[in-house]
């Protein structure tokens, strides 16, 4: 929701009942009073206009879903404004009697004043609805922004472990290396004691059958 808008409805929430009272204790009064009076409440009316518009354009460059409801809101305040506006011209109608003045006052005027009251109260409400709608509305979007950190810390920690387990799988494999080198080493080793142990074999044999030979032909 939009703190701009909501200044501007503040005013103009102000300004419009302030002007309602105006108009009614204008009704009361003759000659250059009742000018001076008429003189400020058309001066408090183009304040309001003001604000309309500046409430009109803050809404218009907002968010659709934000816009829809701040444009409706409006409208209710472009309507209350008109009701004054309405009032204005029966009050600076002018030349009328006392008593159709009074009659006026009983009458339409009355009746326009309790719309105008009875329209306030409904703005008043709606603005409070839709301020309560606004808090959840941040409450909603404080908890969506710290379930986006939540969710940054958690593939933080994720891509630390992803590169631990690529450090391990390095040390892995380099301990991988190790393990072939060193079986190529001892295999290496195992044929030459295979080796050793033939040529050893080969030549004790040999030295048996020298001895044989040697106590053979003592012997005879």
């Amino acid at each position: 929701m939009s703190e701009v808008f909501e200044r501007y409805e503040r005013q103009y929430c102000e300004l419009s009942a302030n002007l309602s009272r105006k108009c009614t204790s204008a009704t009361a009064l003759d000659g250059e009073q009742k000018k001076q009076k008429l003189s400020e409440i058309k001066g408090g009316i183009d304040e309001a206009e003001s604000l309309i518009r500046k409430m009109d354009l803050d809404a218009r460059s907002l968010q659709p879903s934000v816009k829809i409801v701040l444009l409706a809101r409006l409208r209710e305040y472009k309507s209350d404004l008109n009701n004054l506006k309405s009032e204005v011209k029966r009050i600076t109608s002018g030349n009328v009697n006392a008593t159709a003045r009074d009659e006026l006052l009983e009458s339409g005027l009355a009746d326009t004043l309790n719309v105008s009251a009875d329209q306030r109260t409904r703005l008043m409400t709606t603005t409070e609805r839709l301020g309560n709608m606004s808090d959840r509305i941040k409450d909603s979007q404080r908890t969506m922004l710290e379930t986006e950190d939540l969710g940054v810390s958690i593939l933080e920690d994720l891509h630390s472990q992803r590169q631990s387990l690529l450090g391990a799988h390095d040390t892995l494999h380099g301990v991988d290396d190790n393990v072939g080198r060193s079986k190529r080493i001892l295999t290496n080793m195992t044929r030459r004691m295979n080796k050793n142990k033939w040529t050893i074999s080969c030549m004790l044999t040999v030295l048996v059958i020298a001895i044989i030979a040697i106590l053979y032909f003592k012997l005879k």
